[in-house]
């Protein structure tokens, strides 16, 4: 079992912009794919992600990280998007109650994009 570390903020007089602070990082292992693509006149495609809770805390919310190969429209999915409509990479709030050792299975993300989708990245965090 990984041991969880508390996060830390850093400042940085090189870096020009941004702030990214991570809880939990490395324990969940995650996965998705692209299980209906755009048929019949509807126009989105919807996807499947999966994910392994491996920790020693429970959690009541993750968020979602995902890329894809060119840009998405978030449709629904999750509690809803917190950043990245309208670019190749979301990122999605979850709401799962989460043991030490549970499960995810989230099969209802739907986004609309261009034909050729594919998923180039997935990572859940808590």
């Amino acid at each position: 079992m990984r041991e969880y570390m508390k996060p830390m903020l850093v400042t940085s007089d090189e870096l020009a912009e941004g702030v990214y602070l991570a809880s939990g990082a490395g324990c969940y292992t995650a996965s998705a794919y692209i299980h209906q693509t755009p048929q019949d006149g509807r126009g989105d495609y919807r996807i499947q992600v999966n994910g392994k809770h491996d920790a020693d805390h429970t959690r009541e919310a993750q968020q979602l990280n995902i890329s894809f190969n060119q840009p998405v429209s978030y449709v629904s999915g999750g509690t809803g998007c917190t950043s990245g409509d309208g670019t190749s990479s979301l990122c999605i709030a979850l709401g799962y109650h989460q043991n030490p050792t549970d499960n995810i299975g989230f099969g209802d993300l739907v986004v609309q994009s261009d034909a050729g989708l594919a998923i180039t990245g997935v990572s859940i965090t808590d």
